[in-house]
């Protein structure tokens, strides 16, 4: 797709001016120039991968205005679990890049990847350019093109922030990226086969499905025994395979 340009970052984030919109100008210019080419060689070219891409990393930079976490780093210090065991490793690795990478662990890990020292210049994770691609790179990683083809915003978030910090305002980047890619709330989104144990927007979905339906089952993501016997009843209803599994047929009857 064409647009995928400091423009289009530009009309998802939030107008800043001063010093933080000085900061924002210079990292939506270096990381637009190179977001075309970058977001096309991780697969990220379908409207739902892009609006969801620009607005987890514009939530997790502040809307674009930084690259660098806020905080001094030293609450990271001796956290074995982010690889941090040398003096001074909490301050030296912590968060840098449009999605935070953190800990000495995650700067290895990435910098190998990439083919990028990061382990004896961190600084280089900063640069709005080489930020973009340690994001495409996570995203590859931890699958997240396909819960951005199902529009599963919750589910996304919790791969990125291990819980749903900030939920409403990746929420909110998330309509702003919509909308300047023009998805509207016709756009069909392919849901997934969802059973016993998921969670996410499309278990949401289906709950909320259920409940028009008559069934008594709550609307918190969690596919659990409720939900589970719920489903079976409706689909041995209407004529479908009861076994509490909602692929495409259910789908198409239940009608989200």
């Amino acid at each position: 797709m064409t647009g995928l340009n400091a423009a289009l970052m530009a009309a998802v984030a939030p107008h800043n001016s001063g010093t933080r919109g000085a900061n924002q100008a210079r990292i939506i210019a270096a990381a637009g120039a190179v977001l075309n080419d970058t977001l096309t060689s991780y697969d990220m070219t379908s409207p739902l991968r892009v609006a969801h891409f620009l607005a987890q990393t514009c939530h997790e930079s502040d809307g674009y205005v930084t690259t660098v976490e806020y905080a001094d780093g030293t609450a990271y210090n001796g956290r074995a679990d982010l690889g941090n065991t040398e003096p001074g490793d909490g301050p030296l690795y912590k968060g840098r890049g449009l999605i935070q990478l953190t800990g000495r662990t995650n700067y290895q890990q990435y910098g190998a990847l990439l083919g990028l020292d990061l382990i004896g210049s961190p600084d280089l994770a900063a640069e709005p350019a080489t930020s973009v691609t340690l994001a495409c790179a996570f995203w590859q990683l931890n699958g997240l093109n396909a819960l951005a083809d199902q529009d599963d915003i919750t589910t996304i978030t919790r791969r990125i922030n291990g819980g749903l910090n900030g939920l409403p305002s990746r929420a909110a980047f998330l309509v702003s990226a919509k909308t300047a890619l023009g998805i509207t709330a016709s756009t069909p989104v392919a849901r997934p086969v969802v059973q016993f144990g998921d969670a996410g927007d499309a278990v949401v979905a289906l709950q909320q499905g259920l409940v028009k339906a008559g069934y008594a089952v709550g609307t918190d993501g969690d596919f659990g025994p409720v939900t589970e016997n719920a489903v079976k009843q409706w689909q041995q209803a209407r004529g479908l395979t009861a076994d509490g599994v909602v692929g495409a047929a259910s789908w198409a009857k239940l009608g989200v």
